[in-house]
């Protein structure tokens, strides 16, 4: 049976306007149907499924009858488990006006570290789950390269500058896709969204960044200052983070337009890397920089060919005295990812690396 994915109550509207009789193979996704109560009794439901939607008094009793799946919403969490999209900065921050512990992000910061339980657990899978098919569908025919790097770049410091100028590189060519967190992170996604901007566009916004360097101690002026920004040089190129609450003290940059945020930290390195199929540079990083690379790595090491994913490792100095780049360049040796790997000074280089991919 085809999967049919409704995540909008237009394209319900649509089906329905245009004859549907069956919702044999509807997958409803987070839509509000309790305004569509005599569409859903022309339909034949059997075998569709409700995911989080809202139904008029005893309508949902009525859609299990006859033969439909319903998944209730989840209550008493400050998110929906079953949304249909990836989040936006603006909707993460909302009700910054306050302060950033107001905000919904902090809010469900706050919640995830209220104590274990089933439905709590249940919560959290139901919606890692859903954002997952959300970022699946995003990606889908993209060019997504990833970059890598620590969350301690500070702004207006050359790292977040060298980290700014290679997500502008890449972003004129590709979608940049980064952890989603601050520092080296934050920098390339600014750098992608400012890619078809002038370059004095880029330097500009990072010394208007610089005021407020870091978000400790006051993540509320940290995102501020971003968002400041973002009203000041918008609109700009797409782009994609991908942070997780699991390390929630760390906020979510605020220049990537697109933010799937987990819960398990697990499934995020796993889900971000799998994406970034036209390549992943590694900026100077500390020890979740490395654990990227050599995750990275132990899937090229059984790829083939066809599947590598380019590694590009930046600055000589920093990874080979710690030592990972002789550990990966052995590891490479006589393998498939062997052309695909590389150890570079120079960030202007990056992008010839990866055109093949």
């Amino acid at each position: 049976m085809r999967v049919l994915e409704i995540e909008t109550l237009a394209e319900m509207d649509r089906r329905v306007g245009a004859g549907a009789t069956t919702a044999r193979g509807w997958h409803v996704q987070s839509v509000d149907l309790r305004e569509r109560t005599d569409a859903l009794a022309g339909l034949d439901v059997t075998g569709a499924v409700f995911l989080g939607c809202r139904f008029a008094d005893g309508v949902d009793e009525d859609v299990r009858r006859r033969g439909g799946l319903v998944f209730p919403a989840v209550p008493d969490v400050p998110f929906d488990a079953y949304r249909a999209e990836l989040y936006s900065p603006d909707e993460l921050y909302a009700d910054l006006d306050g302060s950033y512990a107001s905000t919904p992000d902090a809010r469900v910061y706050a919640w995830s570290h209220g104590g274990r339980s089933i439905d709590r657990t249940l919560a959290m899978a139901l919606h890692d789950h859903a954002v997952d098919d959300a970022l699946v569908e995003y990606a889908r025919g993209r060019r997504v390269v990833g970059v890598m790097g620590g969350h301690a770049a500070e702004r207006g410091t050359d790292g977040y500058r060298k980290a700014a100028r290679l997500g502008r590189l890449l972003g004129r060519g590709a979608t940049v896709a980064t952890g989603g967190g601050p520092g080296a992170m934050e920098a390339a996604n600014l750098g992608a969204w400012l890619a078809d901007h002038p370059h004095g566009d880029l330097d500009s916004a990072i010394t208007d960044l610089a005021v407020v360097p870091s978000f400790a101690p006051d993540i509320t002026a940290w995102a501020r200052a971003g968002m400041a920004a973002r009203a000041r040089f918008g609109p700009g190129r797409d782009s994609l983070g991908v942070p997780t609450w699991f390390y929630g003290h760390e906020p979510p940059n605020v220049f990537a337009d697109h933010v799937a945020k987990y819960f398990r930290n697990a499934i995020r390195e796993e889900v971000l890397l799998r994406i970034c199929r036209s390549g992943v540079v590694f900026l100077p990083g500390a020890a979740g920089t490395v654990q990227e690379v050599f995750q990275s790595a132990c899937e090229n090491y059984y790829a083939g060919p066809a599947d590598v994913a380019p590694m590009v490792l930046v600055g000589r100095r920093h990874w080979t005295a710690l030592p990972v780049w002789p550990l990966l360049e052995r590891l490479a040796r006589d393998r498939a990812m062997a052309a695909h790997v590389h150890l570079v000074d120079d960030i202007d280089a990056v992008p010839t690396l990866l055109e093949d991919r």
